[in-house]
């Protein structure tokens, strides 16, 4: 989290005052369609409560940090995707836990689900404010005061980032290897269904309200690729690292780089219209 505030500035909160409807549609996309598509899918397909709150948290989750290079790679609205990222990310410590106990309300038998494992609001509120909004503020205030040092190191906390979900993935595989063996095959269906539907329904969803091909690119990304490595850390803290849990967000953290590289070579041949 340090290493995504180290990209903040106070700039990115307002560049986009002119533009409100472009970053209200990717705020609504991030916060309210894709917990709704969660929802959805979970009434339709009936997986286990643990695989419909793994869905659920991921989709509860900032935007990844990957998706800025993908907005760029898919000739996007630049600004838009880093906006998104950085409001996303800021206030995820309260957004996060608000929308996952919010969501999980409405699907029956997850309430009691989640009681099992002795989570509360408040309990996950202060540790989200602990790992995630003090990291942020120190990253925000290291970029600001160190400008020159901060160019210098930010690609190596990229990598440091990528690597870190690759372990995080990693250790959820070996200790949850039997879990993997007898449900990767429903997993990585249902994954991959989640994430398309999330990418195409945001992207979608933002023509529909007029926005410009690029706003709506950029906007399908910024849901589409989630922050799924918070989504193992809480798990592996919060739910004792529940293997159905962590292979959900452990398998999107593989998938969604595919299907948002994939995403983005196709639609970036789309020629953008020229606006008047």
């Amino acid at each position: 989290m340090f290493g995504v505030a180290l990209g903040i500035k106070p700039e990115h909160f307002y560049q986009l005052r002119s533009d409100r409807k472009a970053l209200l549609t990717g705020l609504f996309c991030q916060y309210i369609l894709l917990p709704v598509i969660t929802v959805i899918i979970i009434y339709v397909v009936s997986p286990s409560n643990e695989i419909a709150l793994g869905m659920i948290l991921v989709a509860s989750c900032p935007g990844g940090n990957a998706s800025n290079f993908f907005s760029m790679m898919a000739k996007g609205h630049i600004a838009l995707s880093v906006t998104l990222s950085a409001i996303t990310s800021v206030f995820c410590f309260l957004i996060t836990p608000l929308s996952f106990f919010f969501w999980s309300s409405l699907v029956p038998g997850l309430t009691q689900r989640v009681a099992t494992f002795e989570l509360s609001f408040f309990d996950l509120f202060l540790d989200m404010v602990r790992i995630l909004l003090l990291p942020l503020i120190a990253g925000m205030a290291f970029g600001h005061f160190f400008p020159k040092l901060t160019e210098k190191i930010t690609k190596t906390f990229r990598i440091f980032s990528i690597l870190v979900l690759v372990s995080f993935i990693g250790v959820a595989f070996m200790k949850n290897f039997e879990v993997f063996k007898n449900h990767i095959f429903s997993v990585f269906w249902l994954v991959l269904f989640h994430n398309g539907l999330g990418l195409l329904g945001a992207y979608y969803f933002s023509g529909l309200l007029k926005n410009r091909e690029d706003v709506n690119r950029s906007v399908a990304i910024e849901t589409g690729i989630q922050n799924s490595g918070l989504g193992l850390a809480l798990i592996f803290k919060y739910f004792g690292g529940n293997g159905s849990m962590a292979l959900v967000a452990a398998w999107w953290g593989i998938w969604h780089l595919v299907s948002g590289f994939t995403f983005s070579y196709f639609i970036q041949r789309k020629k953008i219209p020229q606006t008047l």
